[in-house]
């Protein structure tokens, strides 16, 4: 009799555990994978960790709203180190062994291009929240960062128009953004009647820091009493080399001022700012905003991460685009790429600054234009603030791509020739 009571409380234990076993399963299988691509090693890692850190707090936020679709948001948090190729195996990794539903991710561009061809044939989703040179729109892409007319053209115009630049030093990180960014900023300055001959252009290697002679030479270009202006595409940790390197040479912003279009506030947070205060930085965002639902996005961040965190533009981009996934999601009834794309186009959502957000047919958004000077305590004084402005994914101002258009809504192509009437290409292989 005793026996037959242990056979039965030991069945009725294992019936229990093999229950509570299977609902975990069940509970496991329900959740929403999220992956996050960011660099959390590496040169890129002063910039890319934040962004993790965002999506992190973004998924928190969302599952105590009670998730999507009713499942709980699970991330899956890779490294790439700053090593191009390790991207895309990432992302691989990400699609199809994790089986994520949406990929939020890549800084540079020579990450994001790595990711293309993954993405494409294995009809994946990424939301790419940075700054980058334009001249792309893939239909498993939605570029939540500024094109060049939403940041280097209006930045450009600032040192044209407000502070009578008439030489320009155009130093970049050597890979595709700054090249392709300096090749349309050489050419619109031509056609504003800048000569050749006043524009000096450089590239250095990722994590550059011997910066004497680069500044010499940009002191030099100024040597006959034109005003110089830098137009800085250097990315991640070489910043902090070349800033020192400024503030060693004794020069100010009123000697020679510097536009950044990857130097925000979480850069400068590593710096001792004193000697950069005047400089610039042209985003769509910055912390110092003054709208209440950025006091609160504020206020939310330093919750999570710690009183002394900062926010930045990216931030704001991957947020934006974080919720319009959610709402794209909700609306579509499923994860779906395809069902979600078709519903991400015309998302609106409000921005940090005040305006709101939409997501064009040529998977770009609309963002408002801000230029920031470098304030002592690392923030920035926001000096200039455009309406909303549509993002431009070919520009107008190279021959080649002014003719070019991107709709995945009417025309269904992110490469269609406007003089052809045709669809150049539907993949990004160029």
């Amino acid at each position: 009799m005793k026996f037959t009571t242990t056979l039965k409380i030991a069945g009725a234990a294992a019936f229990i555990t093999t229950t509570v076993l299977t609902h975990a399963a069940y509970a496991q299988e329900e959740t929403i994978k999220v992956g996050v691509l960011h660099s959390l090693s590496g040169t890129m890692a002063i910039s890319e960790t934040t962004l993790k850190d965002t999506v992190l707090m973004l998924i928190e936020q969302q599952n105590a709203k009670g998730g999507v679709l009713g499942k709980k948001l699970e991330a899956v948090v890779v490294d790439p180190a700053s090593d191009w190729p390790l991207f895309a195996e990432k992302a691989r990794e990400l699609l199809t062994v994790d089986k994520v539903a949406v990929m939020f991710g890549c800084w540079t561009s020579v990450s994001r291009k790595s990711v293309l061809p993954v993405i494409e044939e294995l009809n994946g989703l990424l939301f790419y929240p940075v700054q980058y040179e334009g001249e792309e729109s893939s239909k498993n892409v939605f570029y939540t960062g500024a094109a060049p007319n939403q940041q280097a053209i209006p930045a450009t115009d600032y040192f044209l128009e407000e502070l009578g630049v008439e030489k320009f030093a155009l130093l970049g990180t050597d890979y595709v953004y700054p090249r392709t960014t300096n090749k349309i900023l050489e050419q619109y300055l031509k056609d504003k009647g800048i000569a050749e001959t006043d524009i000096f252009v450089n590239y250095t290697p990722f994590g550059h820091s011997d910066w004497s002679k680069i500044v010499a030479d940009v002191v030099a270009l100024g040597a006959d009493g034109k005003k110089v202006g830098v137009i800085s595409t250097i990315n991640g940790d070489a910043n902090i080399g070349f800033y020192k390197e400024l503030a060693a040479a004794g020069i100010s912003a009123d000697d020679i001022p510097v536009v950044a279009f990857s130097v925000g506030e979480e850069e400068l947070s590593g710096l001792d700012t004193t000697n950069l205060v005047g400089h610039l930085a042209a985003w769509n965002y910055f912390q110092s905003a003054d709208a209440p639902v950025n006091a609160e996005f504020i206020k939310e961040w330093k919750a999570f991460a710690g009183e002394k965190r900062v926010t930045n533009d990216p931030m704001e981009a991957t947020y934006i685009g974080f919720n319009m996934w959610v709402n794209a999601v909700e609306a579509a009834g499923t994860t779906d790429v395809d069902a979600v794309t078709t519903a991400m186009v015309g998302q609106k959502y409000p921005n940090l600054t005040g305006t709101e957000a939409e997501m064009l047919p040529n998977h770009h958004l609309t963002k408002p234009v801000l230029i920031g000077e470098i304030q002592a305590d690392g923030q920035f004084d926001i000096v200039s603030q455009t309406e909303p402005v549509p993002g431009d994914a070919w520009t107008d101002f190279l021959p080649e791509s002014k003719v070019l258009e991107s709709d995945w809504v009417e025309l269904k192509c992110g490469m269609y020739n406007t003089d052809t009437k045709t669809c150049v290409q539907l993949n990004s292989n160029y």
